[in-house]
């Protein structure tokens, strides 16, 4: 097996024993483990082995795993610790919590992510500890009225029955799964009216994941109206349709759109990189002199392509003169990483200018060509409007206007 396979694995294979140990702990050697739920519980451990499986791959990416240790370093580093962190609760409460990023693309469509979102991690709040008997209520001895929640085995708070804190707790599940309804059909909304959507959408990457979510929540509500309301009319054949999403869905989650779940924690590090690189040594561009980026994202960027196997070296285009006059020095290289976008595109329009005019060769990128004296002006777009982008200051940014 190879090491880029034997790493995740051995992974996968400890993060699923280890939850293993937690349901027998957790549940007390299993006295309060409803056996009636093995079916999810051995579907949760299979997704749980599937997700670390993927996330380690994952990370064994060159971009990715560059991201990820730099993302933790920059967190703890010495020096303004606490202003990192501050960053890091920011980033956190505007990207993950309100899900910034997404509103930035549309109200409704942040909304829609919102509602799924919040949906779905308030259903596994409460069903994953109930599923592994690390949560159940139990009934107050000499007093009827009053339940008393016990956690890990150990009793905690007691609260009344009927009481509207007991309906709001016993009815999360409703609720999560109005939320998730509400999320599924703007998302549907979205994908058979809006032209873009449509021309990008695939049935397993984007129709796939709603169709699951939309069958849980619904078949969940049907079971609570069925105790309800009906006095458990078909409850035995609900309870059955509804095990059978929820298992597929927990199946199919490590291979589908939804693994974006687990990987947007670890993304925090790449706002958390660009936000401390804007106060950190900036690179200037060999061509015109500008300030684009940060000089460590420069020197990242050369070590990844390098590892990638991309070679964007260029050999200074003095180096055959200075060859001539005898020096042994070895020609400096650059590196295509040291121009910035909008010389790039300008360098790239000049060659196809020349080619088209017969002329071989193109706009040169070392420093020689270009002493500080003679450099060039960044380039400017012609119409202001396509420097700006969905993301407001970080296109605008990014697209150098």
């Amino acid at each position: 097996m190879q090491r880029g396979v034997l790493k995740p694995t051995v992974y996968a294979f400890v993060a699923t024993a280890v939850l293993g140990a937690l349901i027998v702990l957790g549940s007390r050697n299993l006295a309060h483990f409803d056996a009636a739920l093995v079916a999810y519980t051995f579907a949760i451990l299979f997704a749980t082995f599937g997700l670390t499986y993927r996330y380690v791959m994952w990370l064994q990416r060159p971009p990715t795993r560059l991201y990820w240790r730099r993302g933790w370093r920059l967190l703890f580093a010495r020096g303004l610790r606490l202003r990192r962190l501050g960053r890091g609760v920011r980033r956190v409460a505007a990207d993950m919590v309100a899900n910034r990023f997404i509103f930035k693309r549309g109200r409704v469509r942040g909304l829609t992510h919102l509602c799924i979102m919040w949906g779905t991690l308030l259903a596994a709040a409460i069903t994953f500890p109930l599923v592994f008997g690390w949560l159940h209520f139990a009934p107050v001895p000499g007093d009827l009225s009053l339940y008393r929640v016990v956690v890990f085995g150990f009793p905690t708070f007691t609260f009344p029955i009927e009481s509207l804190g007991a309906f709001i707790l016993f009815h999360g599940l409703v609720w999560a799964s109005f939320l998730v309804i509400i999320g599924v059909m703007l998302a549907m909304r979205r994908r058979m009216r809006e032209g873009g959507a449509a021309t990008l959408q695939r049935f397993a990457e984007d129709f796939l994941p709603l169709f699951l979510l939309f069958a849980v929540s619904v078949t969940g509500l049907m079971l609570t109206a069925s105790y309800t309301w009906m006095k458990g009319a078909g409850y035995d054949f609900i309870a059955i349709l509804h095990a059978i999403t929820v298992i597929a869905t927990f199946l199919w989650l490590p291979f589908g759109k939804l693994f974006h779940i687990f990987q947007r924690p670890a993304q925090l590090g790449v706002g958390l990189y660009k936000d401390l690189g804007h106060d950190g040594p900036h690179a200037a561009c060999r061509r015109c002199g500008a300030a684009f980026t940060s000089l460590a994202h420069v020197h990242d960027l050369i070590a990844v392509t390098a590892e990638l196997g991309y070679d964007y070296r260029v050999e200074d285009p003095a180096a055959p003169a200075i060859a001539a006059l005898g020096a042994t020095t070895p020609p400096a290289v650059e590196h295509y990483q040291w121009i910035c976008p909008p010389c790039r595109r300008a360098s790239l329009a000049l060659a196809q200018g020349r080619l088209w005019a017969g002329v071989r060769g193109g706009d040169t990128l070392a420093v020689a060509a270009h002493p500080p004296s003679a450099r060039p002006p960044t380039p400017r777009y012609a119409n202001p409007g396509r420097a700006e982008g969905p993301l407001g200051d970080e296109d605008a940014h990014n697209f150098h206007p």
